[in-house]
């Protein structure tokens, strides 16, 4: 599966962004047939930082939202700033 398909868009909620400042986390909503390892590849392919974990959860609107925790400290809010989400 190609990285850009797996990987739609920012997932950007209150919750979120307290995830973005507290736990070095970046939410993104992902293609639902995708698995936690190819999430994990098609990040490190698109934005070149590496991945410590990623978990992923169904919302009550049927998409698929993966919270992806980074490696480096503080690397979450500066990618944030990169994708424009601040």
């Amino acid at each position: 599966m190609d990285s850009y398909s797996v990987i739609i868009k920012p997932h950007v909620t209150e919750t979120t962004m307290n995830l973005i400042d507290l736990n070095n986390e970046i939410a993104f909503v992902v293609n639902r047939k995708a698995n936690k390892r190819q999430i994990k590849f098609a990040f490190e392919d698109l934005y070149e930082e590496k991945v410590a974990r990623v978990n992923t959860h169904i919302t009550t609107k049927g998409q698929k939202v993966a919270y992806i925790k980074l490696v480096e400290e503080e690397m979450a809010e500066e990618l944030a700033v990169r994708l424009g989400v601040f």
